[in-house]
Parts: C-alpha cells; structure tokens; sequence
C-alpha cells in the first residue's frame, strides 16, 4: 500500500521534482517506511520523532535530517491534499536548528595533492578539474554532453540544475586540456562528456566510488561535492562579488552564497593568527 501512494506522489509530482530530488526523496521516505513499518494512514508524530532520534544517534548532519523530513512533509502534504489521510503526522513537527559550521573544503596544497595522484587516469584527472574549476554539482557533471560544451569561449551549458534551472559555467585552458586528454583516450562512442562503456553517462555511485577511494589514500575528507565547495571558497577568498559566485553555483538566494564570505573572513582571521603568534 505505501510502495502505490508513494509511486503516485512521485508520478504527481514529476514536473515539479528535478532528478535529484526525486532521488533524495525516495531514498527519504524508503528508509522511513523501513524504520516505522506502518501504513501510511497510521504514522503518527511520535513515529517521526522516533525516526528524527535514531538519525541523530547515527551521527547525521542536522541538514541531512531536515532534508530527510523535507520529503516527509512534502509526502505527507500531498496525502492531504489527495485525501488520503485525515491527519498531516508532520504538522507538529519542528526540524533540528541548522547549526552553524562552515562548509568543508581543500586548500591549495590538498587540491595540488588530489590532482597529482589522479594524474596518470586521463579520466579520474579530468572529472577532478572539472568538478574543482566550474563548481558543478556531480548530478550535473554526469549530465553534461558534448554538444553542451563551447570549447571557443570555455563555457558549458547547464541545462538542467537543481530546480530545473539552466545556466552557464566556465572552466579553465587547465580544465580544457585535460578534458580534451581524456576524450583522446576515450574508447566509447557517448553524446556524454563523461561516459561509461555502454555509451551512456557515468553513474553518481561510480564517482562517489572513487573519491572514496582518493580519501583512503590520501588521507583527508573529500566527496564531489567537497570540490563544490572548494571552488566557491578559493573564489571568495579572491574577493570576487558574490552576486558572480552566486551565479556561476547556481544559487536561486544571494543568502545560499553569502556563507562563502563568512568562510573567507575565517580564513583571513587564520592568517592574522598564523602571523602574529
């Protein structure tokens, strides 16, 4: 019975819902569902708080958890207004305070680290500068196909981010050459940049796979989306205006952004320390 409204909720919603939403969510409500093993006209607030206590216990994030009851509300929202169930089990549910660290990311020396040791995989080498030179989320990376690309002016046509929004991003001759490196060794016919040995896009699983592996040796954190961050925080400590920061991570709110600025005053008070002990 949940797995057929939860399908419905997602065929409703497959206009509204980008790609990564879409998986978010499911991974959201399946693992809920999984906890709380009720039907979902019997969940109550209580059964929510239970789950929002064990995620707590497993150590997650408090964004993590708010995007986990993100879903649940969104979900709970559309039973309403289908009438499939009397009462919203969400309504009194308070999200965790987001607290107020600032984002992870690699200085120069970490990404210097990170760039020699992929440099004898044409592919992993150039994923790396592609991810650290635009700032593109890794859902979007995969996405990205050749004809998206304008070598001439360096630039690469988003089409759809999150939310459904396109633009545009830029990368570097650094990035161009090792991109076109690796479509010179390339074995496959793809329409996409980045492609696997069916000629369809890499997997999302596949490069989280081998950052997983780059942090093993390496010994320091990074994800994908760690080069995200990288490439907004080496920005902003250049003083670049926000509003063009803004733009090229696609952020809808200048207020998404201004964190980044936070992070580069933090840094600047780390070299006045280093400087004066």
């Amino acid at each position: 019975m949940n797995l057929e409204i939860i399908q419905t909720f997602f065929d409703d919603n497959k206009a509204r819902f980008s790609p990564e939403t879409v998986r978010s969510y499911k991974i959201a409500l399946t693992q809920f569902f999984a906890f709380c093993t009720k039907g979902h006209d019997e969940v109550k607030a209580a059964d929510v708080r239970s789950w929002m206590a064990s995620l707590e216990k497993q150590g997650l994030k408090q964004r993590t958890i708010n995007l986990k009851l993100s879903a649940l509300r969104s979900f709970y929202q559309y039973c309403m207004e289908e009438t499939k169930i009397n009462k919203n089990p969400m309504k009194t549910i308070k999200s965790p305070k987001k607290n107020d660290s600032l984002p992870y990311y690699l200085n120069r020396r970490q990404v210097a680290l990170l760039q020699e040791l992929t440099r004898n995989d044409p592919r992993d080498r150039a994923i790396v500068e592609a991810l650290y030179t635009t700032g593109v989320r890794v859902s979007e990376l995969l996405q990205i196909k050749l004809e998206d690309i304008k070598w001439e002016s360096r630039q690469i046509w988003i089409r759809k981010g999150k939310g459904n929004k396109e633009r545009f991003v830029l990368f570097t001759h650094e990035c161009a050459e090792r991109l076109k490196m690796y479509l010179h060794h390339r074995k496959h016919e793809s329409p996409y940049l980045f492609a696997n040995n069916r000629g369809g896009h890499l997997s999302r699983v596949y490069v989280e796979k081998r950052f997983q592996e780059f942090r093993e040796k390496l010994g320091f954190k990074v994800v994908p989306h760690t080069m995200r961050h990288t490439f907004a925080a080496h920005l902003a400590e250049k003083n670049m205006p926000q509003s063009f920061i803004q733009e090229l991570l696609g952020h809808v709110s200048i207020n998404s952004t201004r964190i980044y600025t936070r992070l580069m005053e933090h840094a600047r008070k780390k070299q006045y320390d280093r400087y004066q002990i």
